[in-house]
């Protein structure tokens, strides 16, 4: 749905009337980090381990340093910021707590605030020793989660591209979901928005110009109709992105793979085989897996859910129908298919056309086909499989000899490559849904502003407005509150 139109009444001049709905009071943000109190969380993950990290954020950071961090060499001036130091960690009372080590980061930290982080024995004892002493300094409170994170976005260190970067980087699984979101934290879907958007802004500049003086002699005649033309190749380029076979997403997320077909071909032994263990039951019984089973796993740096699913064909069993019915289900809706077939069901066109006719509405030509158990039957009319299913990958193999496994598992890794591959040089503008959902209402508001004629030049300035208040909405610039606590509820306490 769009936004509703708003009407215009009274008319400030462009520059006030953009940065109006998008830049905060400095003051407001100036009195809020006042307002604020020191925040202190553990970092790294609680147990037993060499090091843990303890961070602390705030105006009252330095008076943490001076209450509780002692030198080394006996000295307790000032913190030194940037530079790390061997120190002891006391107690309000004085009584060492740890030996460990410190660092005190001034103003230019991550939050951008004055910062401190102690370096202690990750042993229960000793954190529990130190955050029960931070709490009870006047001032202090645990952080929330995300809350480090948070506040530099609410400072303006990142935007709101880059917390989800953050975020996706923490929870990277695959080099390939480590690459994407390293790519987002360090700011290059920000850049890639705001040039967009900032092309948008000068469109509508030029627009609002031509609105406060009119073309004629102030201003040059066809800047409207320039405008347009740079919406254009901007709403060309936004269409670009918005059609990338939702890469970006899919990676981050992971591929999801089903392995589907008729009963007792070996879907579960492929499985067991990719996964190498055994994830699935396997029986020469027709219909032994009853259910989806998924397995994660990292194929090539790519994170690919694979579902196992029940044998596809008609049954009178109640629970067996329940399976079938969700295996067609999980076929339908993957991102990936794998018909699975048997050649040794498929020795004459008679019995070709009945083993396929139960999962042929679930092939494509995208589908990758294999045609197992080759050991038990290899003369095959191949020429006549490939026009019945329509589909343009397919191997042979046999699974119990592992005759042809390697080449299957060399083409899978190509062909998964070939549509979600993220190198730098085809790596997709959007990962998240959201990113997309503003992305398509940008694209619709300026369709409309293209629409336009000069004479309805006010209307397609708020169809510009509005496209631009999209975009910013992607990197946060204009509010997202809901956005915001939904991101951070997801963060690590000490993030």
């Amino acid at each position: 749905m769009l936004q509703p139109r708003i009407s215009r009444t009274t008319r400030l001049p462009f520059s006030k009337r953009f940065l109006q709905t998008v830049v905060p009071s400095a003051r407001t943000l100036l009195s809020s980090l006042k307002e604020r109190k020191t925040i202190y969380a553990l970092s790294t993950p609680p147990g037993k381990a060499g090091i843990g990290v303890i961070r602390i954020s705030g105006p009252g950071s330095s008076d943490v340093y001076e209450r509780m961090v002692k030198l080394s060499n006996g000295s307790n001036r000032k913190p030194t910021p940037w530079k790390m130091r061997r120190c002891h960690v006391l107690s309000l009372e004085g009584e060492t707590l740890d030996d460990g080590l410190c660092v005190f980061f001034k103003g230019k930290s991550f939050t951008t605030e004055d910062m401190l982080e102690l370096h202690v024995h990750s042993g229960s004892a000793v954190l529990k020793a130190v955050l029960n002493t931070l709490g009870r300094i006047d001032g202090c409170r645990p952080a929330d989660p995300g809350e480090f994170t948070r506040r530099a976005f609410e400072a303006g260190r990142i935007d709101l591209t880059e917390v989800e970067g953050i975020r996706d980087v923490i929870d990277a699984e695959t080099d390939e979901q480590r690459k994407l979101a390293l790519s987002a934290a360090g700011g290059e879907t920000k850049r890639r928005i705001e040039s967009i958007r900032q092309q948008l802004i000068r469109c509508l500049a030029n627009v609002e110009a031509v609105i406060d003086f009119g073309e004629g002699e102030d201003l040059e005649e066809g800047v409207f109709e320039t405008a347009q033309g740079s919406a254009r190749k901007l709403l060309a380029e936004i269409r670009g992105h918005l059609d990338d076979g939702r890469r970006g997403e899919i990676m981050r997320s992971g591929i999801r793979l089903a392995i589907f077909g008729p009963p007792n071909v070996g879907k579960s032994s492929l499985l067991n085989f990719l996964a190498q263990r055994e994830a699935a039951i396997v029986t020469p019984i027709a219909g032994t897996t009853r259910d989806v089973l998924e397995v994660t796993l990292d194929i090539g740096g790519m994170p690919v859910v694979i579902a196992d699913t029940a044998g596809i064909r008609k049954s009178e069993d109640v629970v067996e129908s329940i399976g079938i019915a969700k295996a067609e289900t999980t076929a339908t809706t993957a991102d990936v298919r794998i018909c699975m077939l048997s050649m040794s069901a498929m020795d004459s066109a008679e019995a070709m056309a009945e083993h396929v006719a139960g999962v042929s509405s679930l092939i494509d030509q995208d589908t990758l086909i294999i045609l197992n158990k080759a050991d038990e039957q290899s003369d095959i009319d191949l020429c006549a499989l490939e026009k019945l299913v329509g589909a343009r990958s397919l191997w042979t193999m046999s699974l119990l000899q592992r005759t042809g496994v390697a080449e299957f598992v060399d083409g899978f890794g190509r062909e998964l490559r070939r549509r979600f591959d993220v190198a730098p040089d085809r790596r997709p503008l959007i990962t998240q849904a959201r990113h997309r959902v503003h992305l398509e209402r940008a694209s619709e508001f300026i369709s409309a502003f293209i629409g336009y004629s000069v004479d309805e030049v006010v209307e397609g300035a708020e169809e510009l407005r509005y496209a631009a208040d999209e975009l910013g909405r992607i990197g946060g610039q204009i509010a997202v509150e809901d956005v915001l606590d939904a991101l951070f509820r997801d963060f690590c306490i000490g993030k």
